[in-house]
């Protein structure tokens, strides 16, 4: 017959395995958690073609993607096979001095909310901390309960203060890591070279290019539909 002191040693045991960290990483809910950062930067207002080839400036084309990314997130979010809609939080990030801020709180997702940004975005000013934004918003995602955890980029231009994306991205890595998930970038390089984004992507980054208007609505249903929203219907592993 196993004694008491047996006995309280396997109880101890037992309890240490139910409280590792393993067991927290497990309780993680099923959803997409997606940060949005959204270059702000004085260069967004040179112009590209628009859909009809009229010169437009880029932050005005950048809105109204936008707002087609909340209609889309809103579709998916609201289009299920069950009862309840899938579950979605988002949140939009900018640029603010050397360094990025909170422009929408990273939340339970409001397709309003975002499409009133970008209705009311009109002055793009000062430089490309992109770095620094990337770092603030993968944060909010990494810490987000939701299992699948997103940055979608999109920006015009190279880093010019702070810290590189490529310096940032393994950093933010071994934060997923260590709380036992795992983050996904994409890069939308609007008006620029896309081997711009190299770096990145030998990090494992998503990087895609688009001149136009056109090619931005295109890469970012792609991004949407095959990197993002498409995920979450995947199995489980």
């Amino acid at each position: 017959m196993m004694k008491k002191s047996q006995w309280l040693a396997v109880l101890t045991a037992l309890t240490a395995v139910a409280v590792c960290p393993a067991a927290f990483a497990a309780a993680e809910e099923d959803g997409v958690a997606l940060a949005i950062v959204y270059d702000t930067s004085g260069s967004m207002r040179e112009t590209v073609p628009d859909k009809n080839g009229a010169a437009t400036p880029k932050y005005i084309i950048a809105n109204r993607a936008l707002t087609a990314v909340a209609r889309q997130i809103e579709s998916f979010a609201t289009n299920n096979a069950s009862d309840a809609p899938r579950k979605i939080h988002a949140g939009l990030f900018i640029f603010e001095g050397a360094s990025g801020k909170e422009a929408i709180k990273l939340a339970p997702f409001d397709a309003k909310a975002l499409q009133d940004w970008a209705k009311n975005f009109s002055k793009p000013d000062g430089g490309t901390p992109l770095g620094n934004a990337v770092q603030v918003g993968a944060t909010a995602v990494i810490n987000s309960p939701l299992s699948r955890k997103h940055v979608l980029v999109i920006t015009d231009g190279m880093n010019t203060m702070g810290p590189q994306p490529a310096a940032v991205i393994p950093k933010l890595n071994q934060l997923a890591e260590r709380k036992q998930t795992m983050l996904s970038v994409h890069f939308i390089a609007f008006d620029v070279a896309a081997s711009t984004f190299d770096p990145v992507k030998k990090l494992g980054a998503t990087v895609v290019a688009a001149a136009d208007e056109q090619q931005l609505n295109t890469q970012l249903d792609f991004i949407l539909e095959h990197k993002i929203l498409l995920e979450a219907e995947e199995p489980k592993k």
